[in-house]
């Protein structure tokens, strides 16, 4: 669904360029009614029901803010956030059911602009928008960029790592669920891909202090990430244990972009 902004005008060679805003969000009444009344106020609004339809039309559109729904059917909208992030310049305001105060601060975490408590007033919405959007990018200034392909990544069996968005997919582009911490130990071993890290090393490289606290929480990361990108964590493919002396990510050469 695309709401074309009314208050858009053009006049001769000029033209005024209006904020364009996705509103990502499963429930049809509520997404409309949304759409519907940011549309009055003078914006651009594209709408999807879910966070697939949501990356087919990013694919092909620019945006400045996008108001995503946490819980939604098959892809979360915290993972849609940091999908979103590696593609382009991006306000992001989270909208989560009352009570879920951890879904708040996990998406303020991983960098949200701001976050809207369900049910709202259309009004509190058109204020933190208005809020968001005067500390992104001009609507002229990011409508002239082309949204980013030259990210750094590395693949290893069938997963594919952007290290720049913080995104891991499997088969078929299927977000893994990575915690942050996770991902800090993934990308320490991808950017040092076949070389032996001690446990000292990898807490350096995450910022940790060198102690056996430090130690045991560096096993417990390697020991999570195992879990999701091992067929056998038991028996790993990638992340293998040197005994005694630390880790080794083990990957061919030539699998990093």
């Amino acid at each position: 669904m695309f709401i074309p902004n009314l208050l858009s005008t053009e006049s001769g060679s000029e033209s005024i360029v209006r904020a364009r805003i996705v509103i990502v969000e499963d429930e049809p009444d509520l997404r409309d009614a949304v759409a519907e009344y940011l549309g009055a106020a003078g914006y651009d609004v594209a709408t999807a029901e879910t966070a697939a339809a949501a990356r087919s039309l990013i694919e092909t559109q620019a945006f400045h803010l996008a108001i995503l729904d946490i819980a939604m059917p098959g892809e979360d909208g915290l993972s849609l956030g940091r999908w979103l992030r590696s593609r382009m310049p991006i306000g992001i305001i989270y909208a989560t059911a009352a009570g879920t105060a951890l879904d708040r601060i996990v998406g303020l975490e991983l960098g949200a602009d701001d976050y809207i408590v369900k049910p709202y007033e259309l009004r509190e919405v058109l204020a933190r928008v208005r809020s968001v959007l005067r500390r992104v990018p001009q609507p002229t200034e990011l409508l002239d960029r082309k949204i980013r392909t030259d990210r750094r990544s590395v693949a290893f069996g069938p997963f594919q790592a952007d290290l720049d968005g913080r995104l891991v997919t499997g088969a078929n582009g299927t977000v893994i669920d990575m915690a942050k911490s996770e991902f800090d130990v993934l990308e320490v071993f991808l950017t040092r891909a076949n070389r032996l890290l001690t446990r000292a090393a990898i807490s350096e490289a995450i910022g940790f202090t060198e102690d056996p606290e430090s130690s045991r929480a560096v096993d417990i990361r390697i020991m999570r990430l195992r879990k999701k990108i091992e067929a056998d964590p038991a028996n790993p493919k990638f992340l293998r244990t040197v005994r005694g002396e630390g880790y080794i990510f083990s990957l061919p050469t030539g699998d990093s972009n």
